[in-house]
């Protein structure tokens, strides 16, 4: 047990890694496409997210 406790922890992967040699162009664009998406929603939670904390931040603040 002590030994794992040693180790670096591991960034999880959350996206499956495609084999981009079997895309075809238009299939790499949709693919690009996707992920742009997927950006998009999550800089948005991440917005959702910092405003949420920048309004507890000013309502626990002290004088």
């Amino acid at each position: 047990m002590a030994m794992d406790e040693d180790l670096p922890l591991r960034k999880r992967t959350r996206l499956e890694k495609l084999v981009l040699d079997t895309l075809g162009i238009d299939e790499l664009r949709d693919y690009i496409s996707e992920l742009q998406a997927e950006i998009a929603r999550v800089e948005a939670d991440i917005t959702r997210k910092n405003s949420h904390r920048s309004a507890a931040d000013a309502f626990f603040k002290r004088p």
